[in-house]
C-alpha cells in the first residue's frame, strides 16, 4: 500500500524565459578588457509560484512581465561599474530578480563572452540561484 505524503507533493511552477540578450558590460581582468564594455550574450530563464488555473481572463499579476527579466539583464546592471567576473553579472541579475519578486523562486543565467569567441563557439557560465 502506498502512502502519500503531502511533503511530497509537486509543486506546479511557471517558467518565463528571455534568451540572447546583447549587452555591453565593464566585466574583465585582463588589461584588454577593463577599459571599454565588452559585448555578452545573456538569456534568462525564472522559475515563478504558479496559480492553479490560468483563464483567459487572467490578468497580467498572476504571472511576471517578461520585460522584467530583460532590465534585470540590461538596464538594472549598474552603469560604471566593473565586474571582475561575469559571474558577478549573472549574480547580479538572479539577485535584482530574486529580490524583486517574492514568487520567484528559481533564476537561471546564461553568460556567453562574446569577444573571446574565435570560430562561433559559446563561451561562458551558466548559473542557478534559489530562494532560500
Amino acid at each position: 500500500m502506498f502512502l502519500f505524503d503531502d511533503r511530497c507533493r509537486l509543486r506546479d511552477s511557471l517558467q518565463l524565459e528571455v534568451h540572447d540578450l546583447e549587452v555591453r558590460v565593464l566585466t574583465g581582468i585582463y588589461s584588454e578588457e577593463t577599459h571599454l564594455p565588452q559585448p555578452l550574450r545573456i538569456s534568462v530563464t525564472v522559475d515563478l509560484d504558479c496559480p492553479e488555473h490560468f483563464a483567459p481572463d487572467t490578468p497580467l499579476s498572476a504571472s511576471k512581465n517578461y520585460l522584467d527579466l530583460k532590465h534585470a539583464a540590461s538596464t538594472a546592471l549598474p552603469e560604471g561599474v566593473q565586474f571582475s567576473l561575469v559571474e558577478g553579472v549573472a549574480d547580479h541579475i538572479a539577485q535584482t530578480l530574486l529580490m524583486s519578486d517574492p514568487r520567484v523562486q528559481r533564476v537561471q543565467i546564461r553568460i556567453v563572452k562574446l569577444a573571446i569567441s574565435e570560430a562561433g563557439e559559446s563561451i561562458g557560465i551558466n548559473m542557478v540561484r534559489h530562494r532560500r
